[in-house]
């Protein structure tokens, strides 16, 4: 859940001295909660959506690349729609919408429905999430923000291990013989009490100075991504039809219209999707492409390594959650210390490090499954997904800082949005991919009996191929500055997004 917005004006005396300030910051911090939660509880629970809702495996990829796609695509005109019309008003009508939606996954009667619910709900998280930075950044003062930011990093955090963990155990307990449904309809209470709170106590604020909406750039992005998602998901399924190849190259097309059509409007009006300019710091467009790279990674990954533990091993989803486990709390903690010890004293190759451990863990968790097929166990997991989450943590608690270290301070929110943005979109893609890297390698075919030995099968090729974009993003990282530069003249001060692991889409 990246929390990000466009460059709020700082909080005023009257909001300084107002205690509701802090009810108002535990509201948006929920509702921050119950978005990361939301995200990481749906991975777990996808076997058990297969079974009962009968989902084929392109809707499973759907059921979270769908979700990650109208994030991606919403992001920054929520935060824009936030500095025209109010960020407290956006903010109540993403938590309605998203608690709605929540409940439309919920009573979903059918795949489709499911599909379709959870591509709403990730517009709505996309109206949500950009107006809680925002909302902080008007409401408390500066000498505030770090104890602030301090409690939003013991969130994503906290999140991030009890999503899975809360995913296994309602699923597993099956409340009410509902299946996997309560892991959406826990929502509904969270956000009605947010969307009640809300309204009485977050103060409405504007930006002095909104810019336009850029419609047009909104469809541009969202036709390119979908021209090049929906035939990666569907070809394998489909047989890779002749349509598929020209949808994909034609979305190269859209995209080279979209670089063309922000360069007038730029020139025009000041007031484009993306700003081009940002590419032209070294650093920022090195950084996008690392996102963006990581973002693909991670978006295989997850999603391949469910169907691996609870398809392909026959766990439960229970066992599934708790062995994650270790790896949630690896990442938190490398997160905490590459960001408060590492980088400040060894800067860029804290980064780069934490590819090659990432890379590392990858390569052993790939050795254990060759060496104990359908035998391993959640102990013998518990290196690699410790190694994992090292690595991970070194990487993502920084990465944003390094990416926007070079950013003029006036473009620090359109980076911001742009860096999240690229996020969820190589997420997206990720889980596109994981039909040509995973579900490709599947012999759809095969005797029941053999069904978990392909799906072990699948997942180690997939975990090859996540293991070579970790190298990738080495490489990548030396266009990235040695070291920060967050206290030099023009340059950003302190970034502003609050990076996370997207551990699903």
């Amino acid at each position: 859940m990246p929390l990000t917005g466009p460059t709020p004006e700082p909080a005023t005396g009257s909001n300084t001295g107002d205690r509701r300030r802090w009810l108002a910051l535990a509201i948006i911090m929920t509702a921050a909660f119950m978005d990361l939660v939301d995200v990481t509880i749906v991975n777990v629970a996808i076997p058990s959506i297969q079974r009962d809702a009968g989902a084929s495996f392109s809707q499973i990829q759907w059921i979270t690349a769908g979700y990650a796609l109208a994030f991606a695509a919403g992001l920054i005109t929520g935060g824009r729609l936030g500095d025209i019309h109010g960020r407290k008003r956006l903010f109540l009508i993403g938590i309605g919408g998203f608690t709605l939606a929540s409940a439309l996954c919920g009573f979903a009667a059918n795949p489709e429905m499911l599909v379709a619910s959870r591509i709403l709900q990730g517009g709505m998280a996309a109206m949500m999430v950009p107006q809680v930075l925002a909302i902080v950044h008007a409401t408390f003062p500066a000498h505030e923000r770090g104890k602030v930011f301090g409690l939003f990093g013991a969130i994503v955090g906290l999140g991030a291990v009890s999503g899975p963990l809360l995913g296994a155990l309602l699923t597993q307990w099956n409340l009410f013989g509902l299946e996997w449904r309560p892991i959406f309809l826990i929502n509904l209470p969270v956000g009605i009490a947010g969307l009640v709170l809300g309204r009485r106590f977050i103060t409405e604020s504007k930006a002095p100075r909104a810019l336009r909406l850029d419609l047009v750039g909104v469809a541009l992005v969202t036709l390119g991504l979908l021209m090049l998602l929906y035939p990666l998901t569907r070809g394998h399924e489909l047989g890779w039809p002749v349509w598929g190849y020209v949808s994909m190259g034609g979305a190269l097309v859209v995209f080279g219209a979209l670089v063309a059509y922000e360069r007038r409007k730029s020139a025009r009006d000041g007031s484009p999707l993306i700003e081009l300019s940002l590419f032209r710091v070294k650093s920022f467009a090195a950084g996008i492409a690392v996102q963006t790279v990581f973002g693909i990674g991670l978006g295989v990954f997850f999603l391949v390594w469910t169907l691996y533990m609870q398809i392909g091993l026959g766990w439960s989803p229970l066992r599934a959650g708790l062995t994650g486990v270790p790896f949630s709390v690896a990442v938190s903690v490398a997160a905490g210390m590459s960001v408060q010890k590492l980088v400040p004293r060894f800067g860029r190759g804290v980064l780069q490090a934490g590819a090659l451990v990432l890379g590392a863990g990858l390569l052993i968790y790939l050795w254990e499954s060759e060496r104990y097929g359908l035998g391993i166990s959640s102990w013998q997991m518990m290196l690699p997904l410790v190694v994992m989450g090292v690595g991970m943590g070194l990487i993502f608690a920084p990465l944003t800082d390094a990416i926007l270290s070079e950013v003029p301070h006036e473009h620090a929110g359109s980076a911001s949005g742009l860096i999240n943005t690229v996020q969820q979109m190589g997420n997206a893609l990720g889980l596109g991919l994981v039909s040509v890297v995973f579900f490709g390698v599947i012999d759809e075919d095969v005797a029941p009996a053999r069904v978990g030995a392909e799906f072990v099968d699948a997942f180690q090729y997939a975990v090859g191929w996540v293991a070579a974009v970790m190298a990738v993003i080495f490489l990548l990282m030396f266009a990235l500055p040695k070291r920060p530069a967050q206290h030099v003249e023009g340059a950003t001060e302190a970034p502003a997004a609050a990076m996370e692991p997207e551990l699903v889409g």
